[in-house]
């Protein structure tokens, strides 16, 4: 059901939000015991009823219960990667185990899924709406992959893998948090620092001082590492840093050994190829490719080749461009990796008069965040209000509700935008409620929307390198995404039910409005004197937009095919050859060669602890859809409202109630066409 109806509620009941301060870990792991075992003894009893089944006694019920677990867990989870600690931790990956025996009893449940069979060959079944039969066309796909049809051996051993990767892949996760918090630089000789901005010294500085320690202390949190990899003029700091950060969680590096997730990858992956083995698939990638808009591993290697043929000329050239510039400005004879941010941001200022430096002031997050308000209130007409009186886990963290033009709510937001210690690296979005529709109620969607970047220096508001509003606009697409949807079902409600291919849709189109002059006269002004962002500077930043988009997207490229290649090609008698297939890899796309002791796979989150395992391709596949919507806004006006509402209406709204590839076309009238991103990235077609 897509409901049109104006939600009654205008602000979120504090009753529904998660209870932060009060979470103790001590109790979370007999609080989840018991509400599985309530929630089994809920299901047995409806199946036990031996009724007619409907929509109304199977699916509402059912949500109900599911929304009972996402209610309880969401905090767990959210607070393990924003305020990690040993509790916490200890609590969190004691329970996965437990929920992952719970959601495999769920898709290997005989009678459930005899339910959904006989819901879906009902003469009912006609009578629901598109939304529904999309649930129930997915929830019986999703028993097959989860091992329905498999004998009874076959069940077990699926249920042991997918309790087994669940652990792994929180461990690898854990890994890779300890690792990055386990590397410190602490300086005392002020020599070192030159060149660094002295709002990165400011900051080590008041790191150092909470450590009770003099001088400055530098970290592998990525604020603190791009300071130094971007800035430093003393080369063996710079090779210093990149040595840890490339090393993280590795047998390499100067904590080798100590995180190593080698062990971790490799069973991971020889799960990931057995359970696909187990349901019928040649390999993960094929089996990842069920739910996805692309249909074959081919297609995607396909695409990703066309990609990098038409990229990898211009990836040359931006390389090319480098080292000649390093070498005859800089006397730099060969460049090495630690050598690439430094002599890039040299090479941009010479080749454009500018710097991130000079862009920051005008970018502080006092304005950015209002102003991006401001940018959703210009293309959907939503009104976007801070509210104080809510629990949140830290007191950087500010709560948001978004008001449609008659003042109802259509959801609300956490955002957490500021690194720190235990606080997991990254940026993304995650649901913390899910609109659904109860008796009389429509649930609000709640999302929580996280950042890293570099918190606010003494008494100045932080300020936004212009790849980091990129980044907030990315995020808050995916916010909208989950928040705007009228979709009243659980199963299809925001960004659940979306082909993940097609998920970072809404997130990189908003990303397009962080180059357009209407939009950064809402976002950008100067955090001193509030001037403007000069024409000047804009026109600087437009020349430099695709400033090493070739090797941009060869390194995207080369990403997106290992991670394919690792899970269609994993051959158990040979083991992941993970860098092997890497440097595969590399041959075919890449035009950087790291040094040999770059662990990057190591702490490659995406895949290993993320969503996006045979997936990270998702990116690009999806940026041709995202580049594609916004041309429109280019013929039309970028906050023509008309077009603004149809991109609402038809996309946003939507959720996962109809195939991607259909909403796409509603939108935009045909197909996708690859022109947009070639020209948005400066690549010709």
């Amino acid at each position: 059901m897509i409901n049109k109806g104006h939600n009654v509620t205008t602000r979120i009941n504090l009753n529904d939000l998660p209870k932060f301060s009060s979470l103790k870990p001590d109790n979370v792991v007999s609080e989840l015991e018991l509400l599985l075992s309530d929630n089994r003894a809920g299901i047995e009893a409806l199946l036990a009823s031996a009724q007619e089944w409907s929509w109304k006694t199977l699916i509402e019920p059912l949500d109900e219960l599911d929304d009972r677990i996402n209610k309880f867990w969401s905090p767990v989870g959210h607070l393990n990667a924003v305020v990690n600690n040993d509790a916490l931790r200890e609590a969190y990956n004691t329970c996965l185990p437990k929920l992952s025996e719970y959601g495999t009893e769920l898709g290997q449940n005989e009678k459930l899924f005899q339910a959904y069979r006989e819901l879906a060959d009902s003469a009912g079944f006609a009578d629901l709406d598109e939304a529904q039969k999309q649930v129930i066309s997915h929830a019986l796909r999703d028993f097959q992959l989860s091992g329905i049809a498999l004998p009874a051996d076959k069940k077990a051993r699926y249920k042991e893998i997918a309790q087994e990767l669940s652990r792994l892949c929180s461990q690898f996760q854990d890994n890779v948090l300890d690792a990055t918090q386990g590397w410190t630089k602490h300086i005392e000789d002020e020599a070192l620092l030159s060149g660094i901005p002295e709002t990165a010294r400011t900051l080590a500085r008041q790191e150092a001082e909470q450590r009770q320690l003099s001088g400055w202390m530098f970290t592998l949190e990525f604020p603190s590492y791009y300071a130094v990899m971007t800035y430093a003029d003393d080369r063996e700091l710079r090779r210093e840093f990149y040595t840890a950060y490339a090393t993280r969680a590795s047998d390499q590096g100067p904590n080798a050994g100590q995180w190593d997730n080698s062990p971790i990858m490799e069973r991971i992956l020889a799960l990931r190829h057995e359970e696909a083995q187990l349901l019928g698939y040649d390999n993960y990638a094929a089996l990842s490719l069920a739910t996805k808009m692309a249909d074959t591993p081919q297609d995607v290697v396909d695409f990703l080749l066309d990609l990098s043929r038409r990229s990898l000329p211009v990836a040359r050239r931006d390389l090319d461009d480098l080292r000649n510039f390093a070498s005859e400005q800089h006397g730099v004879a060969t460049l090495e990796s630690w050598d690439i941010g430094y002599y890039s941001e040299k090479l941009q200022l010479h080749a454009f008069s500018l710097s991130d430096e000079e862009l920051k002031p005008y970018f502080p997050v006092t304005r950015v965040v209002p102003g991006m308000f401001d940018v959703v209130r210009r293309l959907y007409g939503l009104e976007i209000k801070p509210r104080e009186d809510v629990d949140v886990w830290h007191p950087d963290v500010r709560f948001y509700e978004i008001l449609d033009a008659a003042g109802k709510l259509r959801g609300a937001f956490y955002l957490d935008l500021y690194a720190r210690a235990k606080k997991r690296g990254g940026a993304w979005m995650d649901d913390c409620l899910v609109r659904r529709k109860l008796d009389g109620y429509v649930q609000p969607p709640v999302a929580y929307l996280v950042c890293n970047f570099t918190p606010p220096a003494g008494s100045d508001p932080a300020l936004l390198r212009h790849e980091e509003v990129l980044t907030l606009f990315h995020e808050f697409g995916h916010g909208l995404h989950h928040m705007l949807t009228r979709v009243d079902y659980l199963g299809v409600s925001g960004i659940r039910g979306v082909e993940w291919d097609a998920v970072e849709l809404p997130s990189q189109f908003m990303e397009n409005f962080c180059w357009e002059r209407e939009a950064l006269a809402l976002i950008s002004g100067h955090y001193q004197t509030g001037e403007s962002l000069p024409d000047s500077l804009f026109q600087k930043m437009i020349a430099a937009r695709n400033f090493q988009s070739g090797m941009q997207m060869a390194r995207q490229i080369e990403f997106s095919l290992f991670d394919l290649r690792i899970h269609q090609q994993y051959d158990p008698a040979l083991g992941g050859r993970i860098y092997d297939i890497l440097a595969e890899v590399r041959e075919q796309t890449a035009v950087l060669r790291p040094p040999a002791f770059n662990r990057f796979p190591h702490s490659f989150s995406h895949i290993f602890s993320g969503g996006y395992a045979a997936g990270y391709y998702s990116y690009k596949w999806a940026e041709v859809l995202s580049s594609d919507a916004f041309s429109l806004f280019e013929e039309r006006g970028v906050f023509d409202p008309e077009t603004g509402r149809e991109f609402m209406e038809k996309i946003l709204e939507r959720g996962g109630s109809r195939k991607a590839m259909e909403l796409f076309k509603d939108f935009r009238g045909r197909e996708p066409e690859i022109d947009a991103l070639l020209r948005h990235s400066g690549i010709a077609a």
